[in-house]
């Protein structure tokens, strides 16, 4: 199998940890990629600050490479946005974000004043909502080569309840979408485990490799 001289960075969803990421960092180191799973503390900080401390050391992390890819979960795919909406990367190859609330999210809106949510989601939790002024929405359209892959599948049916139309179980399926983007597919996950989930790893792999999903003939 040749070698693949790009990078890929990880990055993490809401109150995870790099480990969330690891069997994705396998899969890719094993197709030849070099990895950086960035662990970073999701409940620090707002979006803004998270960005910034997330992704400026990865990306000096990187050794010399002709391109940087993005692979996100949830909140992961939000921090790449505002991190491209005030910074260049040269050589930025392609995002793949996996369940990305990119207009925001119900449950945000339904549980932002339940006494413990910002404890447990932290500033960066509380722009996540639906509104015309929530962060995501603020962040304009992706100017960047990007992927998205939504899952349809929930383990959360209380949560499942605030969210309109087809969910997994956090984001719906029509809040992942955003303009600019280059490919987009539903797959039979769950929010919380389809970074580990083997056919979302497969479509992660194939977009970074050939710039669109794998679909059936």
């Amino acid at each position: 199998m040749p070698v693949k001289a790009d990078n890929v960075i990880l990055l993490h969803g809401l109150a995870r940890t790099g480990k969330s990421m690891a069997e994705l960092q396998r899969a890719l180191e094993n197709e030849g990629y070099c990895v950086t799973n960035v662990d970073y503390e999701s409940r620090a900080g707002d979006v803004a600050t998270l960005a910034v401390e997330a992704i400026k050391p990865a990306l000096l992390a990187c050794p010399a490479a002709p391109r940087i890819h993005f692979v996100t979960h949830s909140l992961g795919g939000i921090l790449v946005r505002q991190y491209l909406a005030h910074h260049e990367i040269d050589n930025l190859g392609r995002v793949v974000m996996l369940g990305p609330p990119n207009k925001g999210s119900e449950v945000v809106d339904t549980l932002r004043d339940v006494p413990g949510f910002h404890f447990i989601n932290g500033d960066a939790g509380l722009e996540l909502g639906t509104g015309e002024a929530s962060l995501p929405n603020q962040l304009g359209k992706a100017n960047f080569d990007l992927g998205i892959i939504a899952g349809t599948s929930s383990v959360n049916l209380i949560l499942s309840t605030m969210i309109p139309g087809t969910d997994d179980g956090k984001v719906s399926v029509e809040s992942t979408r955003l303009e600019g983007m280059n490919d987009h597919i539903e797959m039979d996950a769950t929010h919380t485990f389809m970074m580990n989930n083997d056919a979302v790893i497969e479509q992660v792999i194939h977009y970074l490799n050939t710039g669109s999903f794998k679909r059936s003939n």
